[in-house]
């Protein structure tokens, strides 16, 4: 999973959305940071569970099957451990290295908790409080579990009735299901852009204060 963040947008594409972004925060004070990672968690979990839910049915079944041909009981527990340790060493491999596989032995309730804290780690381990308006806003994408967050600081949260994020998120999700990720981000910039430039105006003295783009490992 370590390389999933590197390989969801070229380095073409990294550069459009950080333009993407320059071009938005021209028109506000505010300040948008897409982060791309691959994953929010490693799932250790899952590869235990995976790797035993296909060995142990194949052990069950072949256990018979291979006592019958060395003349023993067909009940040994001997040959049902060998063949359980060795389908359970293959199929926890091919766990770790399968993505869309992990993800069938994750419960949806986990993904979302481990992204969403993920997101505010990565929130204040990349110090976006640290924003003089307290008024940036956290695009937080984790390739693996194909989740999509946005956090936005205290200056904003106060200043808006309704949060808008969800319908962003969503447009996030349904580009990145249509393999058209780079526009979906830029035109989740835009759109996050739209909703700042009406409370956070851009000022004579704004400067840049964040990067315009994270990719994570």
């Amino acid at each position: 999973m370590k390389n999933l963040a590197k390989k969801f947008l070229t380095k073409t594409e990294q550069g459009s959305i950080q333009a993407a972004v320059r071009q938005t925060e021209l028109l506000t004070s505010g300040e948008i940071v897409p982060l791309v990672v691959s994953a929010s968690y490693h799932y250790p979990v899952a590869d235990i569970l995976g790797g035993a839910t296909v060995a142990l049915p194949v052990s069950i079944v072949l256990t018979p099957i291979v006592c019958g041909l060395f003349w023993t009981d067909p009940r040994n527990m001997w040959i049902f451990l060998c063949l359980f340790i060795i389908f359970f060493s293959l199929f926890y491999q091919i766990v770790q290295l399968i993505p869309w596989v992990k993800r069938l032995f994750i419960s949806r309730r986990e993904i979302n908790a481990e992204v969403e804290e993920a997101a505010l780690t990565s929130f204040y381990k990349n110090k976006l409080y640290e924003t003089r308006d307290r008024t940036a806003v956290l695009i937080f994408i984790s390739v693996f579990e194909r989740k999509v967050c946005i956090l936005a600081d205290r200056g904003i949260d106060e200043k808006l009735s309704q949060k808008p994020w969800q319908g962003i998120v969503d447009h996030i999700i349904r580009g990145i299901k249509k393999n058209r990720q780079c526009a979906a981000i830029c035109e989740a910039v835009q759109q996050t852009g739209l909703i700042l430039q009406t409370h956070f105006p851009v000022k004579p003295e704004d400067t840049d204060e964040l990067k315009n783009l994270i990719i994570g490992e």
